[in-house]
């Protein structure tokens, strides 16, 4: 790193003034640059706000960037756990609120590059959202002081769209009157969580729960798996990091096994259903409610995890592509810039205008899915929720396909330099690509809003109303293509009717087989010829040497902050 900056001083320096291959660029866009802005923040004082937290966010060395990539994983992991409890401080200090814009402001300008993102985004909405009021004053306070940290414990080894396969089992036991929690087999270990790994002392974990020896379906249990003093596993627990990823090093995504783990009653988010002391079930909503969490954390992802890396892919593109130059397109005439070429036009403008939409679909998204919250919360009606998870799940299969292609894109369009990570566009494609697995396989996540459609249909049979965002359907269906003009096919109606498809899948083990790739060359704990997928990954997560260090981010930053909570649980 010494090296970096002792070039940054070198003949070669950036200079302070603007490049005039894109300050040329700039001069008269043609329209009021600032009302776009403001547009996009949603309204002129948010982006006053926003200006306001980077300037803070900016002069906080803490929050610098400088270096980031020549990090190890440790020391990204020990800097973001730094980052979030400096930022707790900031909010502390400046008096920001938990729910307002400066926090979600903040998020944004660090790029994500902070811990206890599934604390703040996950494991405290599920309490807000299926913790009986009781539960919510005694376990939010805690989680938002970082007395505690938590983690969302749902994704098992063996199963992760298909929440209704889950294996983890929560059994009450009236003698003692708890539940008794267990991971039976490998494919029921919980495996992804992030903060899991070496930060969360707390998780919501996501449960089949029996009482009177019959299953109830899923539901979500508080359970302390780390000390408070001394952050060590508690008897019956086995934690640790799932090892390296494609991107996300800053994030401890680990696996926690339960083996006949005892917790209390009151310790099961009851807002919605609960068990009685002598093991009766008692359900207040309908069975999709524990789901609602999963909803509410896809539909944030996609402005967070899946917009913002392709505004921010085609932001550097663009300017990359104002100020080199290639190819005289006469002899002895200055090179033109590559933007100038229709086939880079063609590559990067799509994107530009493709991170617009989905902006202002994300912005529709999030307000529907806050009307729904309020329904819920306010007046037990949660019949809007089968539409919110519908849209959310196209959505998110659909943008995060989008969003990771155009990240490519913009990375290609880059040339040589889009390869290196200097460039800041293999990080973004890396981080953006998860969001096609995680919160729900897009396949699957397409099949389910499919299904909603396929029920749409059924209702317009019976004469039934249907949701707002699919009131389409009950207009009339032409066999052919209804444009006369070319101006038809700007016009959303036209693809709606061409919309029709046919799935036909042929089992294709033996043809990859045919590859003959033997075990060692794959190097994959998926891809084994023998099929032992869990057994494998689990042997060889042991030997990450995260699982064997210390953690100095635990006795730097937050063994005070666990130590407080001792007196108060």
């Amino acid at each position: 790193m010494a090296a970096v900056g002792a070039a940054a001083k070198g003949p070669y320096k950036v200079q302070s003034a603007i490049n005039p291959d894109i300050a040329s660029e700039r001069t008269a866009p043609g329209f009021p640059l600032e009302k776009l802005v403001n547009l996009l923040d949603g309204g002129a004082e948010r982006t006053r706000i926003r200006r306001a937290v980077e300037h803070v966010v900016n002069g906080d060395t803490v929050f610098s960037r400088e270096n980031e990539y020549f990090l190890t994983p440790t020391e990204q992991y020990e800097l973001a756990v730094k980052r979030a409890v400096h930022l707790w401080q900031k909010m502390k200090e400046l008096g920001w609120m938990d729910d307002g814009p400066e926090l979600q402001f903040a998020y944004r300008i660090m790029g994500g590059n902070l811990a206890f993102g599934v604390h703040n985004g996950v494991f405290i909405p599920t309490i807000t959202e299926l913790g009986t009021d009781a539960q919510i004053a005694k376990w939010v306070p805690l989680a938002k002081d970082y007395q505690i940290i938590g983690t969302y414990a749902q994704t098992e080894l063996g199963h992760g769209t298909y929440l209704r396969g889950l294996e983890t089992t929560a059994s009450f036991d009236p003698s003692n009157q708890d539940f008794i929690l267990n991971t039976p087999k490998p494919s029921s270990i919980k495996w992804w969580p992030g903060d899991l790994g070496r930060s969360a002392n707390h998780a919501v974990v996501l449960a089949q729960l029996y009482t009177q020896e019959k299953c109830h379906g899923m539901h979500a249990f508080i359970v302390q798996i780390r000390s408070l003093l001394d952050h060590s596993a508690l008897p019956g627990v086995k934690i640790g990091d799932i090892g390296p990823k494609m991107a996300f090093e800053h994030v401890d995504n680990g696996y926690l096994i339960l083996q006949n783990v005892r917790i209390p009653k009151e310790n099961m988010l009851n807002r919605h259903s609960e068990v009685t002391s002598d093991g009766r079930y008692i359900k207040k909503s309908f069975d999709k409610i524990n789901y609602i969490a999963m909803v509410l954390t896809r539909v944030k992802v996609i402005a967070s995890e899946m917009v913002i890396p392709l505004s921010k892919a085609c932001v550097i593109a663009l300017r990359y592509s104002v100020v080199r130059r290639q190819s005289e397109l006469k002899p002895g005439e200055m090179e033109a810039k590559i933007l100038d070429y229709q086939t880079q036009q063609q590559k990067l403008l799509p994107q530009l205008a493709t991170t617009f939409a989905f902006h202002f679909m994300s912005s529709s998204l999030e307000t529907f899915c806050n009307q729904v919250k309020v329904q819920i919360k306010s007046k037990g009606d949660a019949s809007s929720l089968p539409e919110l998870h519908a849209l959310s799940a196209g959505l998110k299969a659909l943008i995060s396909d989008a969003c990771s292609a155009g990240v490519e894109v913009c990375r290609r369009a880059c040339g040589g330099h889009g390869y290196s990570k200097l460039s800041g566009l293999p990080s973004l494609y890396t981080r953006v690509v998860a969001s096609c697995t995680y919160e729900g396989e897009n396949t699957v996540l397409q099949l389910q809003t499919a299904r909603f459609l396929i029920k749409c249909l059924n209702k317009i049979d019976c004469g039934e109303p249907l949701p707002q965002s699919v009131s389409y359907l009950y207009e009339p269906v032409t066999s052919h293509c209804s444009a006369k003009e070319k101006s038809d096919f700007l016009k959303p109606f036209i693809y709606i009717e061409s919309y029709k498809h046919r799935a036909h899948r042929k089992k294709a083990i033996s043809i990859a087989d045919a590859l003959d790739y033997p075990d060692k060359q794959l190097n994959s704990a998926i891809g084994n010829y023998d099929g032992y997928v869990y057994q494998r990954l689990f042997e060889w997560v042991q030997k990450a040497p995260t699982n064997a260090k210390e953690n100095p981010a635990y006795e730097k930053y937050l063994k005070p902050r666990f130590r407080l909570a001792q007196s108060k649980l």
